[in-house]
């Protein structure tokens, strides 16, 4: 009972963030949600607990898909095309994670998204905002 109310509260305090949230911290928590999900993957390999390994990837490979989609190449140019191969290879060494029942292309894929995360919040506060209003200004204007 206590355990599917903490996981309601969770889910609400999520929908709120959400909300309230830009296209740049959706983004984050995407990714930070992605990477939990690995380590989760992770720890059931180890564990033998292949179902919630299963359950993990596969949450894990859809939000790195969800990524892959948020593309834009129109403005990205090269800089997405290297990162829709680069979600592509990590969805890919995902499968064989779940085939092998191996931890270290789970390692490998958390090292490249944890890369990729750093660089995104690296990203100062006053471009994501200068960006944003571009974007919105643009979306009015078209």
């Amino acid at each position: 009972m206590y355990n599917a109310r903490v996981k309601n509260y969770q889910k609400e305090a999520l929908k709120t963030r959400i909300a309230g949230a830009d296209r740049y911290e959706i983004i984050q928590m995407l990714m930070a949600g992605a990477v939990e999900r690995l380590v989760y993957a992770k720890v059931s390999i180890e564990k033998k607990q292949l179902e919630a390994k299963a359950e993990h990837i596969s949450r894990a490979s859809a939000i790195i898909e969800a990524l892959r989609g948020c593309l834009d190449f129109e403005v990205g140019g090269e800089v997405t095309e290297n990162l829709y191969a680069l979600y592509s290879y990590m969805l890919d060494r995902l499968v064989d994670a779940t085939i092998k029942n191996d931890t270290s292309y789970i390692d490998e894929v958390l090292g490249l998204l944890k890369e990729i995360k750093s660089a995104w919040d690296a990203i100062p506060y006053e471009v994501r905002k200068e960006t944003l209003s571009q974007t919105n200004a643009e979306a009015h204007a078209g």
